[in-house]
């Protein structure tokens, strides 16, 4: 009877080890894949094939197959959707524009700092520690018309001359302070990246472009700016998308209120799923803003892409 060379033997007995090897790494992926398929991807597929039926739970649990008929209505009929996506708009520009200039502002400062340094950055870290919710209603008890620190010191400073507005109560004001407590919170998330992205910039570029008689304002302009696009534009995505989901400050500081005026999109879908119960209109909501965050990632992206091979 034929025998198995030995290195045959070998080949087998490898082949086995690699099998149950391929089978305990199954067997340690199976729960994390399992635990996405049920979190994340079922629920997309679900809230997909909700879009296009009607489902209104406040009145009946039966669903009804509507087409596009929902994403027309948000799209064409519903004033208060655009006015959240107005509101939340302008959180995004005006709030994530001031984090990175103030960001930079100091960061530039802690990077020209010889002693203290590590002082500094903790205690502008301080905020990034913090819940939303604390930020949120810390500042609600900062904004109180009543009793709030900020309008006894508008009198105080005032001698009594000006009557402060109540901040989160006017549709002057309550969108105001839903970007100042963002502002507050998050500048410090900029500050800490530009920092690393200056940090890690060469310094034979910089000393090179000093002694070609570059001032400090040509060298950051011309410089050290340039050589931080990549950092900022990751920087700037990430709170692009983190403001687009602003909710928690909206229900702790304004409630989407005085009427509309402070809903952000992310409030306002909540309104409509978790009050009003239309739950196939509210997942047409949500793809709408899927769909707006990817459009928005892919620019930055292809941007960010264009600047590494101009590089």
């Amino acid at each position: 009877m034929a025998t198995i060379p030995r290195t045959d033997n070998w080949f087998l007995r490898r082949l086995n080890v690699q099998r149950r090897h391929w089978k305990a790494a199954l067997l340690f992926v199976l729960p994390a894949f399992v635990m996405l398929l049920s979190i994340t991807i079922y629920p997309l597929i679900r809230t997909l094939t909700l879009s296009f039926t009607k489902l209104e739970l406040a009145v009946s649990p039966r669903e009804t197959f509507v087409g596009l008929d929902n994403f027309v209505r948000v799209l064409t009929g519903d004033a208060r959707f655009w006015n959240a996506m107005g509101n939340t708009a302008f959180l995004v520009v005006v709030g994530v524009a001031l984090q990175v200039v103030l960001g930079m502002v100091l960061a530039l400062l802690a990077s020209e700092m010889r002693r203290g340094r590590t002082v500094w950055v903790t205690l502008f870290l301080i905020p990034i520690m913090i819940a939303p919710v604390v930020s949120g209603f810390q500042f609600r008890v900062i904004f109180n018309d009543t009793f709030g620190p900020l309008n006894y010191i508008i009198r105080q400073l005032s001698a009594g001359l000006i009557s402060p507005p109540a901040w989160t109560a006017t549709s002057g004001t309550a969108l105001l302070t839903i970007l100042i407590t963002d502002l507050w919170q998050w500048t410090p998330f900029m500050m800490l990246l530009i920092l690393a992205g200056l940090e890690s910039q060469s310094q034979e570029i910089i000393e090179a472009a000093r002694v070609d008689g570059a001032s400090y304002w040509q060298t950051l302009w011309r410089v050290r700016i340039p050589l931080l696009l990549p950092v900022l534009i990751i920087g700037v995505l990430i709170r692009v998308m983190d403001t687009f989901k602003t909710f928690d400050l909206v229900v702790l500081l304004t409630a989407g209120g005085p009427g509309s005026s402070s809903e952000t999109i992310a409030y306002y879908t909540y309104l409509n799923g978790f009050k009003f119960f239309s739950m196939g209109y509210t997942a047409a909501m949500a793809f709408i803003q899927l769909i707006v965050i990817i459009v928005v990632s892919r620019v930055f992206l292809s941007i960010q892409k264009r600047q590494r091979g101009a590089d």
